[in-house]
């Protein structure tokens, strides 16, 4: 299943007691359309508090009768029948853009080779719009995007990222960044576009707020790699509000190649945690 979202009133992806998020939202939705219990949902890239996605995916296991049950008397296919049943359960803040049978050894989440995030900024308040106020954040002071992008070149590569990244209990921090650029948008807004095998939690918005003070003449270009290197949380870093930012895309390898994949996936973040290089 593919899905957008905003995220501005969603408690993130993960279901948690007593919040709304984005996962119990979808998983609830399909236990409507199956009138039975709510599966439970894989996703391809968790998002925390307030963050949207433009192009997520998700994998679910239901019963193949229920499956083929879906379009009831009517003549459309079962994947267009939980496309269009979808569309009537799920609030105005999901869209599901399709739903399919997922081809054998799928796994949205150690299927994929690599994620894509955008972050939005504004450093011209009277340019500011509006209309987008839930999706970009504004600084008060304006960025050179070419002193940015001298820094986030640093940063490329397989790298541990313990410096930019909220840990958890015996996981690795190691990642390969494969794209780190910032662009300032006909409109004048700076987009910070970064792509990685995977993200840790708190990874991109802290990349961000590394650059944002290079960009403001704050730092010199060197200062994000020096703190990349230094390996530990550094105060001067802020992590950047989480309206701003946006999951764009997350790429998979042709079908043949799926299952291989997911298992080379699991064994590399097996054989690393705890581990940092």
């Amino acid at each position: 299943m593919d899905l957008a979202y905003d995220g501005t009133h969603f408690s993130g992806w993960a279901s948690q007691p007593g919040r709304r998020t984005v996962q119990q939202t979808v998983e609830q939705a399909w236990g409507v359309l199956l009138r039975d219990l709510a599966p439970t949902t894989t996703v391809g890239g968790r998002t925390d508090a307030g963050v949207h996605a433009r192009a997520s995916v998700v994998h679910l296991d239901i019963p193949l009768r229920q499956w083929q049950a879906l379009p009831g008397r009517s003549t459309r296919s079962p994947e267009q029948a939980a496309l269009r049943r979808l569309a009537g359960v799920l609030p105005e803040d999901i869209v599901v853009r399709s739903v399919r049978v997922a081809p054998a050894g799928f796994d949205a989440r150690f299927s994929a080779l690599h994620r894509r995030y955008s972050y939005r900024l504004n450093d011209r308040p009277e340019s500011a719009d509006p209309l987008r106020r839930h999706d970009t954040v504004h600084l008060k002071r304006p960025v050179d995007e070419l002193r940015m992008n001298e820094a986030a070149r640093a940063l490329l590569g397989l790298r541990d990222f313990a410096a930019f990244c909220r840990k958890r209990a015996g996981a690795t921090t190691t990642r390969t960044l494969l794209r780190f650029e910032v662009v300032r948008d006909p409109d004048g807004v700076v987009v910070a576009h970064l792509e990685a095998d995977a993200f840790c939690h708190s990874m991109v918005r802290s990349l961000v707020g590394a650059v944002v003070p290079v960009g403001e003449g704050r730092r010199e270009p060197a200062w994000p790699a020096e703190v990349m290197r230094a390996g530990a949380r550094n105060p001067g870093v802020t992590v950047m509000p989480a309206h701003g930012l946006c999951l764009e895309q997350i790429v998979y390898p042709p079908e043949s190649e799926l299952a291989a994949r997911a298992q080379t996936t699991r064994s590399r973040r097996d054989g690393l945690e705890g581990r940092s290089i």
